[in-house]
């Protein structure tokens, strides 16, 4: 083992390590889990100049569960195009052994079967191009760039892994490139020397256990800034020194940006934040501490405050506390996409952020009308079509509605809570569900299960009746959406002539046609449904009956 080597394991045993057991997207991984646990990886990759193949060894450290003689790692097979990975080597603690890679799959032998509670130590050499996982590729300068984009189980296009969001390791990246590149990767930096024939090593390591979708590093030439400091976490800007004015000056709001986050949800889960300016196939991908944002993200004009807020919320939510599998993606884009809302409303007010719910409430409609499905989606096979307004829009909209339903205390101490116990580890809907039912007293079972696992959301005729004589307003709603009735409560609001302020009334609608009196002393001119933004529903405008 050499020196960088022993250095990884010594790196590994501080490491705060925490087991994944949760519910896997195929029993053959579900066995798998029940098998090993991926305790740490170094990746030592080598880029270079001339072509777009990289070559890495890969130290493994596992613990396995269970006495097997043979186990296997997601890796991409060389196929006849000439990308994939070729592995050329795997040793464990040192000593040849066995192995077979077919497919997405390198399945490796045991001299004879595991220790149950031993540490294991295996190495991988390979090379290949990827054809996926690590884009290579030029930005719009010109340049010759890498950048990891794993999400969602594209890791194993060039990293041999357990590319599951279930099973998190800490890591480090040893990246050997041309020296005019810089890198980026999770962790802090631990080393960066120069080399012969003009190349540099780059050494970044992350003691926190990250899922596979946010363990990345980038390589490009650089402009690099300390953007600022809080709670003791430096903020850095990384992006293409053609955009470096631009890009020191958009990305500085992610300083008060995770100010904000840190005082609301807890302390930061990493030692660092990085944005960087990348070619990543996403708008942002929320990579654990050093997000990699598109390369139009910059103009010099600051029009990304929603999109990094969103991206350092999944900090907290996706990367530290995360999804046990992807069908249950909404615990990571809906907490996005709302507590987002919730830092627009800080920055920018209150009318700001119902002008966000009432645009994304339209999209979730929109999404409905061409695909009605659940959030928590289990039809799902591509998992890159979970990134949909059903994960993102109508997930946050979930949450909105909860903070209804327990109110603003209780909700807040939820997220603290569900975040706190959850974090550095993984969590299914029913987690969420459990806490928050904890905190708030109250029986949650129908609210997650109507927004949260069946299709669609009420749609609602409506009319009203006013009568003079026993000045008795009468209410009725029909629910007209396919399949049961949904329960939940909505908000009246009720005008009168030459009165600005309206008369709000709340009613609790459990059946497909509902009908509410209300005794008023003037005859109201107009009715709105939900004045105040808090239900996700699709109505016609409330019709007078004569």
């Amino acid at each position: 083992m050499s020196k960088r080597h022993s250095f990884s394991l010594l790196f590994f045993l501080v490491a705060f390590l925490v087991m994944s057991p949760f519910a896997a997207f195929s029993q053959q991984h579900h066995e798998r889990l029940a098998q090993l646990d991926v305790q740490h990886y170094a990746f030592s990759i080598m880029l270079n100049n001339e072509n777009e193949e990289i070559k890495g060894n890969a130290l493994i450290h596992i613990r396995f569960k269970q006495a097997v003689s043979s186990f296997y790692l997601d890796l991409t097979n060389q196929n006849d195009k000439g990308t994939g990975m070729l592995v050329n080597a795997v040793t464990l603690q040192d000593q040849a052994v066995k192995y077979e890679h077919k497919g997405d799959r390198l399945t490796i032998q045991l001299p004879k079967p595991a220790q149950i509670g031993e540490l294991y130590s295996f190495r991988i050499d390979y090379q290949g191009t990827p054809a996926d996982g690590l884009i290579i590729d030029q930005n719009k300068f010109g340049d010759k760039t890498f950048f990891g984009d794993n999400w969602p189980n594209r890791a194993h296009h060039w990293l041999p892994t357990v590319d599951h969001p279930s099973d998190k390791a800490s890591v480090e990246f040893i990246v050997t490139a041309p020296e005019h590149y810089q890198v980026i990767a999770n962790g802090i930096q631990l080393e960066e020397t120069n080399l012969e024939n003009g190349l540099k090593l780059t050494h970044w390591g992350e003691t926190v256990v990250l899922p596979t979708k946010v363990m990345v590093m980038g390589a490009a030439p650089f402009a690099v800034r300390l953007a600022g400091e809080t709670h003791g976490i430096p903020v850095t800007t990384w992006v293409f020194p053609d955009n470096r004015l631009e890009g020191f000056y958009d990305y500085e709001q992610a300083v008060s940006v995770l100010d904000w986050f840190i005082t609301h949800v807890g302390p930061y889960p990493y030692k660092k934040l990085a944005n960087v300016q990348s070619k990543t196939r996403y708008g942002g991908m929320e990579n654990a501490s050093n997000i990699f944002y598109f390369e139009n993200s910059v103009n010099g004009k600051r029009e990304r405050e929603n999109l990094i807020a969103h991206e350092i919320a999944h900090q907290w939510f996706g990367n530290s506390a995360s999804e046990a599998n992807w069908h249950h993606a909404w615990l990571s884009e809906g907490f996005a996409t709302y507590l987002t809302d919730l830092y627009i409303e800080h920055t920018k007010g209150r009318d700001t952020m119902v002008s966000q719910l009432e645009s994304q409430r339209q999209q979730v409609i929109r999404f409905a009308n061409r695909k009605l499905a659940p959030i928590v989606d289990t039809t799902i096979t591509d998992y890159n079509q979970v990134l949909n307004t059903n994960s993102y829009q109508n997930g946050g909209w979930v949450l909105h509605m909860l903070r209804q339903e327990i109110g603003d205390e209780a909700f807040w101490k939820g997220i603290r809570t569900y975040y706190d116990r959850f974090k550095y580890n993984n969590a299914l809907t029913d987690d969420l569900r459990r806490v928050m039912e904890e905190v708030s007293g109250k029986d949650l079972k129908a609210f997650f299960q109507q927004w949260l696992f069946v299709a669609g959301y009420p749609k609602l005729e409506t009319s009203w009746n006013y009568n003079n004589d026993s000045k008795q307003l009468t209410l009725e709603l029909k629910q007209t959406q396919k399949g049961a009735a949904f329960q939940f409560p909505i908000d009246v609001a009720i005008y009168y002539e030459n009165e600005s302020t309206p008369d709000i009334r709340s009613f609790q609608v459990k059946d497909a046609a509902a009908q509410f009196t209300a005794a008023l002393e003037k005859k109201p001119t107009k009715i709105v449904l939900d004045p105040n933004v808090k239900l996700l529903f699709e109505g016609t405008r409330m019709k007078k009956e004569n």
